[in-house]
């Protein structure tokens, strides 16, 4: 599976996890250096989850928001603990 934006691989991996709708991908598998860390809202604050957003930042062209972990999965999703997940301007297939 790849996450992809402006034509750029940003994720590539057969080590997938599907959860809540969404494909994460180990973090061995992305391109980190393409991610900076998006400052946390109120609602991201509120997550149980401990919810951390990313900018995609690719050939100089920011997609706000367009990645995201998990610092602290409860039980019920620890699966996607030290993952990525991909969503809007991100195409993952």
């Amino acid at each position: 599976m790849k996450a992809s934006v402006d034509g750029r691989v940003i994720a590539q991996s057969d080590d997938i996890v599907s959860c809540g709708g969404y494909e994460y991908f180990p973090r061995s598998a992305v391109h980190t250096e393409w991610l900076e860390k998006a400052q946390k809202t109120a609602h991201d604050l509120e997550c149980p989850h401990g919810v951390q957003f990313y900018d995609v930042v690719v050939d100089g062209r920011r997609h706000s928001r367009a990645a995201w972990s998990y610092e602290a999965p409860r039980r019920e999703i620890a699966q996607v603990g030290g993952r990525f997940g991909f969503w809007e301007d991100v195409e993952v297939k």
